[in-house]
């Protein structure tokens, strides 16, 4: 009989390539994966894996055995939901990836929410970047991601996961504040236009937020001088603050809290939407369910309170 734990294996090798990709991710040695997939192919009485160099390439019967393992994977999930609206209490762990704005902007207040109404609920929460966080889904290394879509860039999509819309996020131009200028930067920007000549700090290229701020500019009319890049929203800020480059920030990064710079509406007042995404075969379980609910009102005030500068 062929063994679900070793299937799996062979979907990350599917997934990854090598076995030593593997053997990082879940943190076991890479001789332990060769051993458990020799086993696999005992099992399955046809050869798996072909080397190609350094990686290795399945045969076409395991791509067969991967694609029985995911249905397989599915069917687990699915029966397991089925299995949890027999109890009264919501209880499970949810795998949650979120992004740095939403952890700041929407986590807190859904934990607090979380503890309230379903303590038998265990929420643990991982920073990531939305679009390999999606992937990581579909890989069952998280249940539940917050992602998000810039305006004209969409999200990657799988069949295997749904999408359910959890709001919509402003972005504005933050410039420093008069009284804060230790540097010339940023004196009197009102609109896309005017930050030309300035110093920009942004997200890493490859990066969603990124492209859409290019291109932005792009639009603008000019090629932003970015000196300074980081994934860090609060290191933006700072740098915002202490006049030494502009930004395009997202209305969430002030979690309800005055913003401490001086933010400009551009035109047309762009938002990105915000969403979260599972596998479809877990979407019926009642602790997603729940966590997801909740989220969707722990992101309400945050919207109705768009601070402009």
């Amino acid at each position: 009989m062929l063994d679900l734990h070793r299937l799996n294996l062979l979907r990350e090798v599917h997934r990854r390539g090598t076995l030593h990709a593997v053997a990082r991710a879940l943190s076991y040695s890479p001789s332990t994966i060769s051993q458990q997939l020799s086993l696999l192919e005992r099992e399955a009485g046809v050869p798996l894996l072909e080397r190609t160099g350094r990686r290795v390439q399945l045969t076409p019967q395991a791509e067969l055995l991967v694609a029985g393992a995911s249905r397989l994977l599915d069917d687990m999930e699915r029966l397991e939901a089925s299995l949890a609206p027999s109890t009264r209490e919501v209880t499970g762990t949810v795998r949650l990836a979120v992004f740095q704005s939403a952890a700041l902007g929407i986590v807190p207040q859904a934990l607090s929410l979380l503890a309230e109404e379903h303590p038998g609920v265990r929420l643990e929460i991982t920073q990531r970047e939305p679009e390999s966080a999606l992937d990581e889904v579909w890989a069952r290394e998280f249940d539940l991601v917050i992602a998000e879509e810039y305006p004209a860039h969409s999200a990657p999509r799988r069949r295997e996961l749904d999408r359910v819309p959890l709001g919509s996020d402003a972005l504005r131009l933050g410039v420093p504040r008069p009284e804060q200028h230790r540097a010339p930067a940023g004196r009197g920007i009102r609109s896309l236009a005017e930050a030309a000549e300035h110093a920009w700090v942004m997200e890493p290229r490859g990066t969603a937020s990124r492209h859409w701020a290019e291109q932005q500019c792009r639009l603008a009319g000019f090629e932003p001088d970015v000196r300074f890049e980081t994934a860090d929203l609060q290191a933006h800020i700072r740098l915002v603050e202490a006049g030494h480059a502009v930004a395009l920030l997202p209305d969430l990064v002030w979690s309800g809290r005055p913003p401490t710079v001086e933010l400009v509406t551009l035109d047309g007042d762009p938002h990105r939407t915000l969403f979260t995404s599972t596998r479809t075969a877990a979407a019926a379980r009642p602790a997603i369910v729940a966590v997801r609910e909740l989220l969707a009102r722990a992101l309400a005030p945050a919207e109705q309170g768009t601070p402009p500068g």
